[in-house]
């Protein structure tokens, strides 16, 4: 079922369903990268999710999920920085009951739902592992570490850059900065300097795609 499909709700109301993301921000044959922004007191329509995916938060906000099927709803209390995978689920929908924006990046792991059985990434001759070219300890913080993705936290003080180098799995680099909060898809072999800040913001997430390691 897709956007524009009418479902009906246990009640019988008919319900239209609508995209998962507010646009989208960066597609390939392996990712759809969504920007989802709620301003206070808005709610998300009805969606479904037919791929796997990964939720990155830019901007938090209380918010509450609603379930079509009548489930309880879920409260969401998320960390800018923070992160969570989660697995295709039943529809629902998103309301940011806060008093502020509520701002994520939302990806969807398409090699593991609707472009399952496609073509293997040729990492062929890429023997080195992934990790920052930099020696000593980068201010890192794991926050999701699962067999298919994992998801870290890096923070760089004003004028401070690291550069990242990928292993024989794609990574993708969030900037979490608000002011400019690109999104950069890397693949096996590649490297990508972080940009260097100014002053103080709240950082980077680096998803690493590990199925493709496996």
């Amino acid at each position: 079922m897709t956007a524009g499909t009418t479902v009906q709700a246990p009640d019988g109301t008919e319900v239209v369903l609508g995209e998962i993301g507010t646009r989208v921000l960066l597609e390939n044959q392996r990712v759809r990268v969504w920007e989802v922004a709620l301003e206070a007191g808005e709610a998300q329509g009805w969606h479904l999710h037919h791929n796997p995916y990964v939720v990155l938060c830019l901007a938090t906000s209380p918010c509450h999920m609603d379930w079509l099927d009548g489930s309880a709803a879920r409260e969401l209390s998320e960390t800018v920085g923070g992160s969570v995978y989660r697995p295709v689920s039943p529809i629902h929908m998103l309301t940011n009951d806060g008093d502020s924006p509520y701002l994520n990046r939302l990806i969807e792991l398409l090699d593991l739902g609707e472009e399952a059985g496609g073509a293997p990434y040729d990492a062929a001759g890429i023997t080195q592992q992934s990790g920052f070219d930099q020696p000593g300890e980068i201010p890192t913080k794991t926050v999701v570490d699962d067999p298919d993705v994992r998801v870290q936290h890096v923070t760089t003080a004003p004028g401070e850059t690291y550069t990242w180098r990928t292993g024989p799995h794609p990574t993708l680099v969030i900037d979490l900065d608000l002011t400019n909060p690109t999104v950069t898809y890397l693949n096996p072999g590649d490297s990508h300097t972080l940009p260097i800040k100014p002053t103080q913001t709240n950082g980077f997430n680096l998803v690493e795609l590990l199925y493709y390691a496996r």
